[in-house]
């Protein structure tokens, strides 16, 4: 019963937060604040996700003590570090190029890293 209780605890929390990106996709005025939001709502969300698994397997194999679940939990940990190098690593890359393109945010008032390229031509 408990399990059934974390593991649902966290798909809502899971799907609130993906929710959330999927809003400030929407919502956002520019790339930049977009992949911020997507990104760290998502994250976050799916972080829930696979809480929830690893809840149900671990509840699961003290239950039955079935090794399947054993690997479920393991690969559901090796699943969990890929998401969190590859959604930071291709937010920056579409940032970079987005910036790159000459997408400025929508507010910017000052441009850090233009004005420190500009600095490295001019010496």
């Amino acid at each position: 019963m408990i399990v059934f209780l974390l593991v649902t605890a966290a798909l809502i929390v899971s799907i609130t937060f993906n929710f959330l990106g999927a809003v400030s996709l929407y919502r956002f005025p520019d790339v930049y604040t977009r992949l911020h939001g997507t990104t760290k709502c998502t994250t976050f969300g799916t972080i829930f996700i696979v809480f929830a698994v690893l809840v149900y397997s671990l509840g699961r194999l003290v239950e039955g003590g079935e090794p399947r679940f054993t690997v479920l939990f393991v690969h559901t940990l090796v699943a969990l570090m890929v998401l969190l190098i590859t959604n930071a690593t291709g937010a920056h890359a579409l940032a970079r190029a987005s910036h790159r393109s000459g997408i400025m945010p929508a507010r910017a008032v000052l441009d850090r890293l233009e004005e420190s390229r500009e600095g490295r031509n001019q010496a």
